[in-house]
């Protein structure tokens, strides 16, 4: 179980402990007459509580690592998700068709005193916990990694900067025929790597592995049986590529495997998951065009009281099938900004305007897209839509670009979520990491997980330019 699954459990078992007596405290004599309705409204909270959690990111690697930053933004975080519920307590006779005269309409304002000081103490009381889990090692992930070289050197760095796990006990098991050692992993007094003339086996008892990583440099010749030993000793073995993939949720371009991306899962698409995600789509977006109507409305009339030029902005960019559309978005540069030909804009770019400026930081100016995505030139979620003049340029640079092109392109994505905006071919190849193991991982639970942290880039934007 990695880090975050462990911090939500802990979250929602101290929740499922302490809230029914936190309940019972704020409307005494609620539990004794829970009926159907009384029960939705308990249950509303918490569930909203934790969804608010995983969607404002406190359930990420680096908000994980930093307690004190979870916790000062756990107040912020349990708000919304307990004014959240509060909405969704005011709605339920609607949504449910449900006697409003029946309907308890004094509980939510003290169940909202006692949601928001209940989750927020446990929050605090469960990180306070994890980290004392993470001092004592009991979280402690003990690998046997098959090779020295610099494939498993490149595997331990990456574990220890993006692993989900937060500590990783790595021993290396070395072979004449595995290649040198890399100099990393023989001058670190840290790292231990060691020989097994008696198999891989012995090394895995000896250590307690929890799992086996296969990531020798040269993998020919290598003992399969002393593997096969292993595997039915009952240790989990991976392939490099396959463990890399589940530990740090993209796909390493630098050290890509055509051979296992040809043999491993996915890059599969059913009919029912193609007309399921059309449903997502255009749900999501008409909601949300709805709600964001007034901003929008807005935004158009500041950029035209601005220079009182053309508050939409049209583009063209790529999508499924390498098809060019044009994309609509608010304006938020110079008017002629690109008479000099097309350029990546600039971490300070003089062409964005202060009221474009403001709409970027904001997101306002990607409202019009759901225009797009209501048309059918794009998807609610996928790889973020390039334009020609640089797909072209990065298509020859980085292998498997135009893969990304098999799905629809996205208003927000899993690149999105995890990258700030970058300008440069290193930037490029990074979002493509992660561009191409949605692709290859895609799935309308992926797709509403994405949505659902997508508010955190809204609300705390990094990197947006």
């Amino acid at each position: 179980m990695n880090a975050a699954a462990i911090m939500f459990c802990l979250d929602a078992g101290l929740i499922m402990l302490v809230w029914p007596f936190a309940a019972w405290f704020a409307v005494p004599g609620i539990l004794p007459r829970a009926g159907l309705e009384i029960g939705l409204i308990l249950a509303l909270y918490p569930a909203a509580n934790l969804v608010s959690l995983y969607a404002l990111g406190l359930y990420r690697r680096d908000v994980i690592l930093t307690v004190r930053r979870s916790i000062r933004r756990l107040p912020l975080v349990v708000g919304i998700g307990t004014l959240a519920a509060s909405a969704l307590v005011l709605m339920l006779p609607a949504l449910l068709g449900l006697d409003r005269q029946n309907w308890p309409r004094p509980l939510p304002d003290p169940l909202f005193v006692a949601a928001s000081i209940c989750f927020t103490g446990c929050g605090v009381a469960t990180r306070l916990a994890f980290l004392r889990l993470r001092k004592s090692g009991l979280l402690k992930r003990r690998l046997l990694v098959i090779g020295a070289g610099k494939r498993a050197c490149d595997l331990m760095w990456m574990l220890h900067s993006e692993g989900r796990n937060l500590h990783y006990e790595v021993t290396f098991v070395h072979d004449a025929g595995f290649g040198v050692i890399d100099p990393r992993l023989d001058h670190d007094p840290k790292v231990r790597v060691i020989q097994a003339p008696s198999g891989f086996l012995d090394a895995a008892r000896r250590i307690r592995a929890d799992q086996i990583v296969i990531a020798p440099d040269e993998r020919r010749g290598m003992a399969l049986d002393r593997l096969i030993d292993c595997k039915m000793a009952g240790y989990p073995i991976y392939q490099y590529m396959s463990f890399l993939e589940t530990e740090i949720r993209r796909i390493d371009i630098k050290r890509l495997d055509l051979s296992w991306l040809l043999y491993s899962d996915g890059f599969t698409y059913t009919m029912f998951d193609r007309v399921l995600k059309r449903a997502l789509d255009v749900s999501v977006s008409l909601i949300l065009l709805i709600c964001a109507a007034p901003f929008l409305l807005l935004g158009i009339l500041a950029v035209w009281l601005q220079d009182r030029g053309s508050p939409f902005y049209s583009q063209t960019r790529v999508t499924k099938g390498m098809r060019h559309f044009k994309i609509l978005k608010l304006r938020t540069m110079l008017l002629n900004a690109e008479s000099a030909g097309a350029v990546w804009a600039d971490a300070k770019d003089p062409r964005i305007t202060r009221v474009g400026n403001f709409l970027r930081r904001t997101r306002i100016d990607e409202i019009p897209q759901l225009f797009n995505i209501l048309r059918g030139d794009m998807s609610f979620v996928g790889p973020r839509p390039e334009r020609p003049e640089f797909t072209a340029k990065l298509a020859a640079q980085l292998p498997l670009y135009n893969e990304r092109h098999i799905v629809k392109a996205g208003l927000t994505g899993w690149a999105q979520i995890n990258y700030p905006y970058g300008a440069s071919l290193d930037d490029a190849r990074s979002k493509l990491s992660y561009d191409l193991y949605y692709v290859k991982n895609a799935s309308i639970a992926f797709d509403l997980l994405i949505i659902l942290q997508t508010l955190r880039v809204v609300l705390w934007p990094s990197g947006v330019r």
